[in-house]
């Protein structure tokens, strides 16, 4: 708490409220008794002047283009660590010991494999459905069958369940894909990574033995630590507001991935592909260039720019390079990719973009390795929850254990009719 204090004054009277120091960023100023004192409400439509909460997994400076994760900065994560060591730290608030981190490694492989009677499941949607349809289903009905994890008031099944959606969500997510390719589920193997399995339950058939490209596999981890968390973004902030009401892990899981499915959310990197594959080769780029500077114009430039960062986002630095690389391990020979990167190299240079500080942000190069590696644009959402279960795990129960936390209720401005009488139908 600051010893400095923000004075509000309403209809001559003043009152002073208290302002709040984090460990690093803006103050805040505590607003909780603004209407016991004022009978009035802020109005702050998206939350974007808002703290709803204190957290200390993760933190932004959207105009340095920093992002930290429990301290660490994510290069140093995405091009040192591990996506499973990634996780423990979110979960627990430190980096493990070796002892630590196999031992934690060891519980997720273990609870990798699903409830056989949950493959069953699958079969009542249809063979078109969205993976990300699915996925909500088959995530919502995990409290079906894991009722020993249930009891959000007890820590150790609090962690049960996070290991749980953790370890299963790779073979949920990989099922979801094989279904609506009509090829048959692949069971996990404890014998590979978390990325390595991910990409065989993916990629294998049973005609052939699948060995993971290390490249690829790579490639796959840092995408995943990348999507880790990102603070109180829309399905972060739906999976606290689902668990404030005292629902079970796997309903507010479920929760957060139907909101990332929005396309204004989880959808950037497969809108960011299809610009790419509309523009079509590079000699197109200048008209396209001309109408995305076109205030008339309709069509905008996808990949660019991002809602928090006004510097270049840090998690497009690794995946620049990270493209790089599976595109000439592959040797893929694609227009889309050409454009790709004379499109990066303008972006970068040309003063309008530059001044508008629109850089290559991640879901540019994301999807480009994702197509790249073969994973159709549909699946593109649903890697993203596989990857951000972790930061929807680690805010869900950092959540819960706030002594401070109540159920999730926002106010509204009413803009609406004022009290009338009810006029029966025949006098109307």
């Amino acid at each position: 708490m600051s010893d400095s204090n923000a004075s509000l004054t309403v209809g001559g009277a003043t009152k002073d409220y208290a302002v709040m120091d984090g460990t690093v960023g803006p103050q805040v100023i505590d607003v909780r008794k603004l209407y016991a004192n004022t009978g009035m409400f802020t109005y702050d439509p998206g939350f974007t002047s808002t703290a709803s909460c204190d957290s200390g997994l993760t933190y932004i400076d959207g105009d340095a283009g920093v992002l930290l994760h429990r301290g660490y900065p994510i290069g140093q994560l995405a091009e040192q660590s591990s996506f499973m060591e990634v996780c423990y730290l979110l979960l627990n608030g430190e980096l493990p010991s070796k002892g630590e981190l196999d031992k934690f490694i060891t519980t997720i492989t273990r609870h990798t494999m699903v409830h056989e009677q949950l493959t069953t499941f699958y079969r009542g949607f249809r063979r078109d459905a969205h993976p990300m349809a699915i996925m909500c289903g088959v995530v919502g009905a995990l409290s079906a069958f894991y009722h020993d994890s249930t009891d959000i008031n007890d820590p150790a099944q609090r962690t049960i369940a996070s290991h749980r959606l953790i370890a299963k969500m790779p073979t949920i997510a990989a099922m979801a894909y094989k279904y609506s390719a009509g090829q048959p589920f692949v069971y996990p193997r404890n014998d590979l990574s978390y990325t390595a399995n991910f990409l065989r339950m993916t990629f294998s058939v049973p005609a052939e033995e699948y060995e993971p490209d290390p490249v690829i596999v790579d490639a796959m981890d840092k995408i995943f630590i990348l999507h880790a968390d990102h603070e109180q973004n829309a399905s972060t902030s739906t999976v606290r507001l689902a668990g404030s009401s005292g629902a079970n892990p796997f309903a507010c899981i479920a929760a957060g991935i139907a909101c990332l499915w929005g396309p204004a959310h989880g959808g950037a990197n497969e809108a960011a592909l299809n610009m790419l594959r509309e523009i079509g080769t590079v000699d197109k780029i200048p008209e396209y260039i001309a109408r995305a500077k076109n205030k008339d114009d309709p069509f905008r430039l996808m990949g660019f720019g991002h809602r928090v960062y006004k510097n270049y986002d840090p998690r497009a630095t690794v995946m620049q390079k990270t493209a790089k690389d599976v595109l000439e391990k592959l040797g893929v020979n694609d227009p889309v990719f050409d454009v790709a990167k004379e499109l990066e190299q303008i972006a970068l240079n040309d003063p309008y973009f530059i001044e508008k500080k629109l850089y290559p942000n991640v879901d540019f190069y994301s999807g480009v390795i994702l197509s790249a590696i073969g994973f159709p644009t549909e699946m593109f959402t649903v890697l993203f929850a596989l990857a951000r279960t972790v930061g929807w795990v680690a805010q869900w129960n950092e959540m819960i254990s706030d002594p401070a936390q109540k159920i999730g209720r926002p106010r509204q401005l009413y803009t609406g009719p004022t009290e009338r009488d009810y006029v029966p139908v025949d006098k109307r």
